[in-house]
């Protein structure tokens, strides 16, 4: 997926405040997650805190640096991504071992993760849409991935992971409709 300066600033824009339904795209890739510890609203703030500090980043950051700025990301998920991953949170602990038991590869450092929001990266085949509490210990991630069922999403899982998912489905193709129910219903 090409990423410009303008779709990035309009990406940060949704991970603040909803966007109106008639902006979606036709189609939607969502990611079921099962919540481990905390409330879906709680867990969707950590991911929108996360995502809002990444692309900030990549609206303001020269990536031509060999090491961008990683203050403003959360303690616990500049220390899940730590080589160690010694975090004090629960929910980023076990995070980080079932994206690996999934993934069956090795964790993100923060600066690898940092880079696919890098505009001229184009390997970070999604762009986001929302996340909406759809259960008791239940979220659904939207993503933008132009119609495409099969998109590069590691890095959206190690996220998704590391704020406190037991669990990722997905990613599943529906129509911006099924959204849109959803975003209604919160």
């Amino acid at each position: 997926m090409i990423h410009s300066e303008e779709s990035v600033a309009a990406e940060l824009d949704r991970v603040r405040q909803l966007r109106p339904a008639e902006s979606a795209p036709p189609v939607l890739a969502a990611f079921t997650v099962d919540v481990a510890e905390g409330s879906p609203e709680a867990y969707a703030q950590r991911v929108r805190h996360v995502l809002s500090t990444a692309l900030h980043l990549a609206c303001t950051a020269e990536f031509d640096d060999e090491d961008l700025p990683a203050d403003e990301f959360p303690d616990w998920f500049t220390a899940v991504s730590a080589r160690d991953g010694e975090t004090h949170q629960e929910f980023a602990r076990g995070g980080r071992t079932a994206y690996m038991n999934r993934s069956g590869g090795t964790p993100w450092s923060l600066q690898t993760w940092i880079y696919r929001f890098d505009p001229d990266e184009d390997s970070r085949g999604w762009e986001f849409w929302d996340v909406v509490p759809v259960g008791p210990q239940q979220v659904r991630v939207w993503v933008d991935s132009w119609g495409e069922s099969f998109f590069g999403s590691l890095d959206l899982l190690w996220l998704l992971y590391t704020a406190g998912a037991a669990h990722v489905e997905g990613p599943e193709i529906h129509k911006a409709s099924t959204w849109a129910s959803e975003a209604r219903g919160r």
